[in-house]
């Protein structure tokens, strides 16, 4: 029980010190789907969980697109041995992704990246600024500020988004101690979904209490899923993706 009281610890502290964040965050991503704008979410590695509990899930926003490196290859005919884990340190690999999203100006961004300094989220980060899109990073700011970008800007995630959400976890992610040195248990996927989803749900009760209808799936396992969930995808035709 030792991981899960800690994990549970950082939880509870991240959820309390990050709900200004949060409040911000779902600010800007309800202008953007009031303006009949996408919520489109990246991680690579393990961030991608992140990116999947915003986009596509039951009790999630349907107007929302998980964007991933494999995009170049679903999307852009690129052969899939260019999936290495190199990948995410390529800076124009972020032009190609963006170039192949069904992206318009209304549009948000959330970025997920706990160390926020590896090429490629970098260089979407600077693409989605320069493009007007407001940006929501979220990432670990005690470990992002540890490290070197290894962008050639010498620019890190934080650095350039609007809103930046710390997930807490420590330098190196994990938070039980090794004898002899070391650490093991990481915590940065278990906080990021956390505040992933508090994002999600301040937007959904800010559009309620807007007295508008928010753009929700359900479940597909439960009686009439799939017949709401197809209603409201065909609001957005040609602007969703769920292939990936």
């Amino acid at each position: 029980m030792t991981y899960a009281t800690k994990a549970l610890d950082l939880a509870r502290r991240v959820a309390e010190s990050q709900a200004e964040p949060v409040r911000r965050a779902a600010a800007l991503v309800v202008a953007s789907i009031r303006a009949d704008g996408v919520v489109n979410a990246f991680g690579s590695g393990h961030s991608e969980a992140i990116a999947m509990e915003i986009a596509g899930r039951a009790g999630g926003l349907v107007p929302s697109n998980r964007l991933t490196p494999r995009d170049l290859v679903l999307y852009g005919g690129k052969p899939a041995s260019v999936l290495t884990p190199e990948l995410e340190r390529d800076p124009a690999v972020a032009h190609e992704i963006y170039d192949l999203a069904p992206v318009r100006p209304q549009d948000v961004f959330v970025l997920i990246s706990s160390s926020g300094v590896n090429g490629t989220v970098v260089e979407l980060a600077s693409i989605v600024k320069e493009r007007g899109h407001p940006l929501i990073a979220l990432t670990s700011v005690e470990h992002s500020t540890r490290m070197t970008s290894r962008h050639p800007s010498g620019a890190k995630l934080l650095d350039l988004a609007d809103v930046v959400i710390d997930n807490g976890a420590p330098y190196g992610d994990a938070i039980l101690d090794l004898p002899g040195g070391g650490t093991y248990g990481a915590v940065s996927t278990v906080t990021s979904a956390l505040l992933a989803q508090m994002v999600v749900t301040e937007a959904v009760d800010e559009l309620v209490a807007l007295g508008e209808a928010p753009p929700v799936y359900m479940s597909v396992n439960v009686t009439g899923g799939d017949e709401h969930n197809k209603a409201l995808e065909n609001r957005y035709a040609g602007r969703i993706r769920r292939g990936s």
